[in-house]
């Protein structure tokens, strides 16, 4: 099969839909990866890009951080929105290169530093102890991703921001509207079609949290945005919103959909879920191979600034790059049976799920302390578990996992 008849395979990067139906996109990437690693994906609707598939590549480009720049474009954006896309209010480290992602990066580093996460660790168990507690209560069904997968993360989110806990739903909401808006379930079609509503609504409830913060600072996170300086000055309000908006969502919705796709895998691997009940300590590695298998930042773009030859490709300046991180999560070049879950993978930490290099997940060690609790006091407490229904998956293409998993269960 040639290069040429793959053309029509680059969809799938865009259609929110594809990524809702996981056995059939993984089965097309993988035709990508091994006839055109490199496609030039042409879209009604889209500006043109070049999907990158390989495990490899990606790493290549984002080991370029100067070449391949997030601005203007971090995410495939329809060519309708391009103009607000480039010019957005409110700009996160996801929109940021060189100096400006090194400033606004070092406000937050040290918060996520695995030494200064430890204080977090007895916190995080209690949380997950709750949530097991609550699946208890429920009389042996739920829906795993409302009633747990959800909830659990978010909480912790809360907790490092110092936000109540009484305000815990709406910033639920507030983040799959955010993220899901391609899922017509989710998105906020009744009220407004465009993400900016939402994020105005962020911007509404930070604003008040900034203003406390700064006139009487605590310890939390929020109080350190609020009473941060570059070059001198204190942020902005749009700029404090930046910092604020991006780790409410991305930090609690990526990690929802990882332990809600972990947990699916384990339903339909039972071998697996077998296995870790039976050898406990394989959780630390189990956490990232959910990460690895379910991938939940499906992609970056960037935006090449030079030439860069890749391959047998030359790249332009103005070319736009689609980094497939769920596509190089599956490479066989570097994992053994990639379409499989395996909680004894050796290289499972090599996976791309938190990026790479200059712009790699700031909470990438949190994400994987919340996994590893959740799943181990589930799993030290569950005597049976089984689906109970179908389960369903967000129609999304940026951040994106299970919707809907029911379950049937038995604690101790």
């Amino acid at each position: 099969m040639t290069a040429t008849s793959t053309e029509n395979l680059g969809e799938i990067f865009a259609d929110p839909a594809a990524y809702a139906d996981p056995e059939r996109w993984h089965a097309t990437a993988k035709r990508i990866r091994d006839e055109s690693p490199i496609l030039r994906v042409t879209l009604d609707g889209y500006p043109e890009f070049w999907a990158i598939t390989k495990h490899a590549d990606v790493m290549a480009i984002e080991r370029n951080p100067d070449i391949f720049t997030n601005a203007p474009l971090p995410v495939l954006t329809p060519s309708a929105n391009l103009e607000d896309a480039a010019n957005v209010p409110v700009k996160t480290l996801i929109q940021m290169d060189g100096i400006e992602h090194k400033a606004h990066r070092n406000i937050v580093n040290d918060w996520f530093k695995p030494g200064n996460l430890k204080a977090l660790q007895d916190r995080i168990d209690l949380l997950a102890e709750r949530s097991v507690d609550q699946m208890a209560a429920m009389g042996g069904r739920c829906d795993f991703v409302s009633d747990v997968a959800l909830h659990f993360p978010l909480q912790i989110i809360l907790s490092i921001l110092g936000l109540p806990e009484d305000d815990h739903e709406r910033m639920l909401k507030l983040t799959q509207e955010l993220f899901g808006a391609e899922d017509p379930e989710i998105a906020r079609i009744a009220e407004d079609e465009e993400a900016l509503s939402v994020i105005l609504d962020f911007v509404t409830y930070f604003t008040a949290l900034a203003n406390d913060r700064r006139a009487s600072p605590t310890g939390d996170l929020a109080s350190v945005i609020a009473n941060a300086e570059v070059d001198g000055a204190l942020l902005s309000d749009l700029e404090m919103m930046g910092h604020y908006v991006i780790i409410a969502t991305a930090g609690h919705d990526t990690t929802s959909n990882a332990i809600a796709g972990g947990m699916l895998a384990l339903l339909e691997q039972p071998d697996q879920l077998a296995l870790l009940q039976a050898r406990p300590e394989l959780i630390d590695n189990a956490a990232d191979e959910f990460i690895r298998f379910v991938s939940p930042v499906k992609h970056f773009a960037r935006n090449c600034q030079e030439e860069f030859t890749l391959r047998d490709h030359t790249f332009q300046p103005g070319d736009l790059l689609y980094l497939s991180f769920a596509s190089a999560n599956r490479d066989d070049e570097v994992f053994t049976d990639p379409m499989a879950l395996d909680v004894t993978r050796e290289n499972a930490s090599n996976h791309l799920a938190f990026g790479f290099g200059r712009h790699f997940c700031l909470g990438a060690h949190l994400a994987r302390m919340e996994v590893r609790a959740l799943f181990k006091e589930l799993l030290g407490r569950l005597d049976h578990i089984e689906l109970a229904g179908e389960p369903s998956w967000v129609r999304a293409n940026f951040v994106q996992g299970p919707k809907s998993i029911p379950v049937s269960y038995q604690l101790r």
